[in-house]
């Protein structure tokens, strides 16, 4: 098995609103596609990642696989592809559903193989022919989900429900009666819609009294099958959470289950939206189960930015009533249980990250703050060699790993970091406590080795790196032995 982490693609991929499907003997994760760097959502092309059920950490690039300038509502190639779902049809190939992010409209492509590559098929559209969001009334076409039912019917969900700002105008122009989250069945064509659209999740504006108050529709629709039940995972008005609603029918009536996973833990018991355990911004993904493990897929920020976003994954357990507790961020993700204490790790990988003052909320393309840590790297967006580190670690800046399984005895350990730092790198097992040893760092323009031994620890432990002194240091690896 190899050893996985999160985020658990490379250090320079940056694929957000990941949807995991399971094609054949391999899991595919499907999503939009940022660059590093950029001020915009999903500039760039679709690509594929997929592994071997039976090892999670072997992740394999199987490439670009579909080009947003064949569609035909795309002529000049300046419209960017928002958050895609895959599933497979009834006549056996994939189809690629996706929405140009100035279009109220979802767009299809079709392939032979889950990879593609997939070429342009048509527009989801109504009976008569008018494309599905063009029409007054229509639901707003956003970040399409796709199920299809174990008889062979096939629903798409779709949704956008902000409580105020540009795009509420827009919607409130175009007349969207289906606030919140829609479905609407297809035709065997894929394309056509089957009967009318109906609402699933509401949007905050008309969760009052339904069970969802506080926690409407916002975007990234994912449905599952799980057993006789349906589940609509979704991100909630707080964005930086997925949140699930149940139902006995693909088209409701839906019911409030929970929170699933938050980007800061916020939710879990003494966290708040002001210390939360990692910046936050938006979040999309979807569940899938693997040789009888249950996992949530989803996605954090880095680079001082909303838009330069790496998909993360986490166990999950759905209990004999349906209902799914609430997730913890963890480094370990997909891998088969905690990290060994031994060997070297990327510090990109700490899924624990606050400044002195706690964490804030990407709000705007670019949001720099002098004393708060952030995830990024050198040089611009690209497609190899990866160098993803941790910058401007100041007093008080805090970064955590969760988690590592010791064996009892002494370990030497060893941070490699930069910077003009001049103090201490408190090393503890939890956040709150006194630390278990302290390493003496000081500034060094180019990457340096500091090094320490950890006292006798056993069991399963997070580690948590703050660091105490003047100045400020970018920490790129820490190694075990």
């Amino acid at each position: 098995m190899t050893t996985v982490y999160n985020p658990y693609l490379p250090s320079y991929e940056y694929v957000p609103d990941g949807e995991p499907h399971i094609f054949g003997d391999r899991l595919y994760v499907f999503g939009s596609h940022d660059a590093f760097g950029a001020d915009a959502f999903c500039v760039n092309n679709y690509v594929c990642y997929s592994a071997p059920l039976d090892d999670l950490g072997a992740w394999r690039f199987d490439g670009y696989i579909f080009d947003k300038a064949t569609d035909p509502l795309n002529p000049n190639n300046e419209m960017y592809m928002n958050a895609p779902d895959v599933c497979q049809g009834p006549d056996g190939r994939y189809y690629l559903y996706y929405q140009l992010h100035r279009l109220p409209v979802t767009s299809v492509a079709v392939a032979e193989k889950p990879e593609g590559p997939y070429t342009f098929y048509g527009h989801v559209k109504h009976p008569d022919g008018t494309l599905y969001g063009k029409v007054p009334g229509d639901a707003f076409n956003f970040d399409p989900g796709m199920l299809v039912d174990d008889d062979g019917r096939v629903y798409m969900y779709t949704g956008f429900s902000p409580s105020a700002g540009m795009m509420r105008t827009v919607m409130t122009r175009m007349g969207v009666k289906l606030d919140g989250g829609t479905v609407v069945e297809l035709e065997a064509d894929m394309l056509t819609l089957k009967g009318e659209p109906k609402a699933t999740v509401p949007g905050e504006l008309f969760a009052a009294d339904t069970g969802f108050e506080g926690h409407g529709f916002y975007e990234a629709s994912s449905p599952r099958k799980i057993g006789r039940r349906y589940y609509l995972v979704y991100s909630s008005i707080l964005s930086h959470e997925l949140c699930y609603a149940v139902s006995d029918s693909p088209m409701g009536t839906w019911h409030y289950g929970g929170t699933i996973v938050s980007i800061g833990d916020i939710g879990l018991p003494g966290v708040s939206e002001t210390f939360a355990r990692n910046f936050t911004g938006n979040t999309h993904g979807g569940l899938v189960e693997v040789k009888g493990q249950w996992y949530v897929f989803y996605h954090r920020q880095t680079n001082q930015q909303m838009c330069a976003r790496q998909g993360c994954a986490e166990r999950i357990t759905i209990l004999p009533d349906g209902s799914i507790p609430q997730a913890e961020i963890t480094s370990c993700g997909l891998n088969d249980g905690p990290l060994p204490a031994q060997g070297s790790f990327e510090a990109r990988i700490a899924c624990n990250l606050w400044g002195k003052k706690g964490t804030f909320a990407y709000k705007q393309p670019h949001h720099s703050e002098p004393d708060y840590p952030y995830f990024t790297q050198t040089g611009a967006d690209r497609e190899e060699n990866g160098d993803q580190y941790i910058a401007n670690m100041t007093d008080g800046s805090t970064a955590g790993f969760k988690y590592f399984t010791f064996d009892g005895r002494e370990i030497g350990f060893t941070v490699t970091a930069r910077g003009t730092a001049e103090g201490n790198l408190a090393v503890g097992l939890k956040a709150d406590k006194e630390p278990i040893v302290r390493i003496p760092v000081h500034p060094a323009d180019s990457w340096q080795s500091f090094h320490t031994v950890l006292p006798a620890v056993e069991g399963t432990h997070a580690l948590y790196l703050r660091f105490e002194g003047q100045g400020s240091l970018d920490l790129n690896t820490i190694c075990f032995g």
